[in-house]
């Protein structure tokens, strides 16, 4: 668990630093009386050899995780796996999803295939590329605009690039926010929105995995244009429960986590 808890700071790090609103929320849980324990964190790429699920969760499987489920979301064109660390089953889980560029336009095929050709090599490796961030430099605003046409989560990657998407709650380690619709409860009062596509909790008690999520925060972000406001990260929740032989469901609903990826859609802040 050592090596892993060591690759899961220095992404947190990053997460917070990227976006501090995040950090706000996990200092409310704090200041509430609560111990924060991570359900998942989740990582975005494309299906490139060079940057595929194989290649960004191959540290994690050094340091003892093995995958457990796949998933297919066929009208966000993406697939993702989820892993789980065998020696320590309260670790957290770690969810990458990537995008299907064969099922995409020539153009967006394009745009990936320039920015992966740049890549150095060096940062291909696993060790570097999960804390990489942006490696193709200062985006253009104009392409972020034509990609999110096509795929809101084409353009958050070819802002954001290598990095955590999102750290997830346990809801099942809260002691006085035990619930989701109290965590809901919490965060609206505190001001944060929350993603309701899907409806504000996503899956139920008898999928055994409820999920909800606040909406990415919107920051400005450095284009070759100039500075625009854009969405960030954002925080999920998770609340799990038995399955028939008494034990917690460690899986993801597909249907559910096609709703919570529309998080980092693009909005205007009021």
């Amino acid at each position: 668990m050592e090596a892993a808890q060591k690759i899961f700071d220095k992404i947190w790090q990053d997460y917070i630093f990227l976006n501090p609103e995040v950090k706000r929320v996990y200092d409310l849980f704090i200041h509430y009386g609560e111990q924060v324990s991570n359900d998942h964190i989740a990582f975005r790429t494309v299906n490139d050899s060079r940057v595929n699920i194989e290649v960004l969760s191959k540290q994690f499987i050094d340091a003892g995780y093995e995958f457990r489920g796949d998933y297919h979301f066929k009208e966000k064109h993406l697939y993702a796996k989820h892993f789980e660390l065998k020696a320590f089953r309260n670790a957290p889980r770690v969810f990458i999803s990537e995008l299907k560029l064969e099922e995409m336009s020539s153009e967006l095929q394009g745009v990936f295939r320039l920015l992966l050709d740049i890549l150095p090599e060096s940062k291909t490796k696993a060790s570097e590329l999960l804390f990489s961030g942006n490696v193709w430099g200062k985006p253009q605003f104009s392409i972020y605009e034509k990609l999110r046409q096509e795929s809101e989560y084409a353009a958050w990657l070819y802002v954001y690039g290598f990095r955590a998407n999102h750290f997830t709650v346990s809801i099942n380690t809260l002691k006085k926010l035990d619930s989701i619709q109290k965590v809901n409860q919490f965060l609206k009062e505190n001001g944060f929105l929350l993603n309701t596509v899907g409806g504000e909790i996503k899956g139920t008690p008898k999928d055994l995995l409820e999920q909800s999520s606040i909406k990415a925060s919107i920051g400005s972000i450095d284009f070759v244009e100039g500075a625009f406001d854009i969405p960030i990260t954002y925080y999920e929740f998770a609340r799990r429960y038995p399955d028939a032989k008494g034990e917690l469901y460690g899986g993801f609903i597909a249907q559910s986590a096609d709703k919570i990826f529309e998080s980092t859609d693009f909005y205007k802040k009021d």
